[in-house]
């Protein structure tokens, strides 16, 4: 069976983005859509250092075009996508890892779409801060989980473990960035603007 798998990170705007477009892909290829949760900090850290560099001496005109484009697309996916007071710019930044773990708890109870939906609107468009367990777990509520459970499970071990794995794995893979795609399990794909690829290598299996 065809299949993709997507590592994301509630953080990246562009990932947003490219969550509204996965699954309809993923049904229109019939492909199986794997969710592969990681946090994107901890990839900046070890190996895509640019990152800091760039929001430490940002280029105005650079910005300026990031920012345009940004609203096209939003734009064109029926979506908003505002400043979020917790972010990773010059204001506080997003910790988004138990967000991430909590897309464990809704990967397994078959609610990640719905967690995920929930989440990234919430950040993104009502510029809620996710790093709030009473917010996540609201936000868990809505997507048809138990927030009590949800909420003891995001400190677990488990999530904590399977968190941690999947930034390895990504790393481990070539991977610098969210989002991120592979196809047939080798064939990667970076960035919303690559959904075009992705759905063609998709066709040629």
């Amino acid at each position: 069976m065809r299949s993709v798998e997507f590592f994301f990170d509630f953080s990246s705007p562009w990932t947003y983005m490219a969550f509204r477009q996965i699954e309809p892909l993923c049904r229109e290829c019939a492909a199986q859509l794997v969710w592969k949760p990681f946090y994107v900090a901890a990839v900046f850290r070890e190996i895509n250092h640019n990152v800091a560099d760039m929001r430490a001496r940002p280029v105005p005109a650079k910005l300026a075009a990031y920012a345009t484009d940004m609203a096209r697309w939003a734009a064109r996916l029926g979506i908003r996508i505002a400043r979020p007071p917790v972010y990773g710019g010059g204001s506080a930044p997003l910790n988004s890892a138990r967000a991430l773990r909590g897309a464990f708890v809704a990967i397994d109870a078959g609610r990640i779409s719905a967690y995920a939906e929930a989440v990234f609107r919430a950040y993104w468009e009502e510029l809620r801060d996710v790093s709030d367990a009473a917010v996540l777990a609201e936000l868990a509520a809505c997507a048809g989980l138990d927030p009590h459970q949800f909420a003891l499970a995001v400190e677990g071990r488990d999530c904590r473990e399977r968190l941690a794995a999947n930034t390895d794995e990504l790393i481990a893979r070539g991977g610098f960035g969210t989002p991120t795609f592979f196809v047939g399990g080798a064939e990667m794909f970076f960035g919303n603007d690559r959904l075009d690829f992705v759905r063609e290598a998709l066709l040629r299996q």
